[in-house]
This record gives C-alpha cells, structure tokens and sequence, in this order.
C-alpha cells in the first residue's frame, strides 16, 4: 500500500523551493545542486515536479498566486483600476521584493528566447494581470476602454519596474509611478488624460 501524500510536507517544498529560486535566479539553475541546497534529493524533488521545467513552471505559478492574494489585500474594498495600479507598484517596488522582480525579469527574458519552454508562464504574465486590472474597473466600464486602460497599466508599471532595477533611482522613479497613478484617479474622476 502506497504512503499517502503528506499535502503540508508538499507546500512546506514548493515554498522553500520559492525562496531558493528566488534567491539563486533560473540562469545557472542546478537540479542536483537545489536538491542538496534544499536538504532534500533529487528523486524527492522529480517525485514533487517531476522535471527542472516543471519545478520552474509551480514556482512562478505560486509566486503570481502570492501576487494577487498580496495586491487584493493592499487594494482592499475600495478596488478601481487605480486602488489596484497602486497596490502593484507598492508590492513590486518595495526593496523587498526586488530579488523576486529580477527574477521576474529574468524568466521574461529567458521566455522571449524560448517561447516553448515557457509557454505557460507567456500565458500568464499579460493575461492574468491585464484581466485582474480589466475586473477591478467593474462591469460598467466600457470593454475596450477598460482593456486599453489595463494594458496601459501594466506596461507602464512594467517599465517603471525595469528601469528601477537598472538604475536604482527610487526618487525619481517613485515620483514618475505617483505622477502616473494620480492620472489614473484623476481621468476615472472624469479628468483629462
């Protein structure tokens, strides 16, 4: 008779898993070397995921799951299309949270040039943002405005991410972000854009 699935000891993996990926980047990602770093084995880690893509592919799912348990949180009951811009910029700009965001550009890279392998992770990174932004705008909101609007957003914040990383000026950057966001509550209050 097969043990069962301890479904704890499984998510108590995939977080550490997370902080190690987190932490050493996908680039020189090692399957025998985050086994022996995660004190666990290897046959441990395929019997978890199955494959060092599969490992990849739980990890960013489990960091986009955290993105928007986070966000929602930080939006609260007052959820629009600024609430929700605001709450992401806080979440991804905070000093915290960079390591995940480099990896978060990382992978994005590495997806661009290898389009098959991180199929999943292509689906997701517009889409699932895009839509989450396209709901906080509520059922009355125009559908193609309500998409313009939420690409909008999310190429913004995504360049203002990036160049964050690269440069390190929070002062400006910061100030960029709020001029932005003030504009989203300004033009959902009726304003010009």
């Amino acid at each position: 008779m097969a043990r069962p699935v301890n479904e704890q000891r499984r998510e108590d993996l995939l977080d550490a898993t997370v902080a190690y990926v987190i932490k050493q980047g996908i680039g020189q990602l090692s399957w025998r070397q985050a086994a022996a770093d995660l004190d666990v084995s290897p046959t441990t880690l395929v019997h978890r995921f199955g494959s060092k893509e599969q490992m990849i592919q739980a990890v960013l799912a489990r960091l986009r799951e955290r993105t928007f348990v986070d966000v929602g949180a930080r939006t609260g009951t007052e959820r629009s299309l600024a609430t929700a811009a605001r709450a992401s910029w806080e979440r991804a700009a905070d000093p915290e949270r960079w390591a995940e965001t480099r990896l978060f550009f990382e992978v994005y890279g590495h997806a661009l040039q290898d389009p098959q392998t991180f199929a999943d992770f292509l689906e997701h990174v517009v889409a699932d943002w895009k839509a989450d932004l396209i709901d906080a705008q509520g059922r009355r909101a125009d559908p193609a405005t309500a998409e313009r609007e939420a690409t909008l957003v999310v190429a913004t914040i995504r360049g203002l991410l990036l160049d964050l990383l690269t440069t390190g000026d929070r002062q400006r950057l910061d100030a960029a972000a709020e001029a932005f966001l003030t504009n989203l509550v300004a033009t959902a209050s009726g304003g010009p854009r």
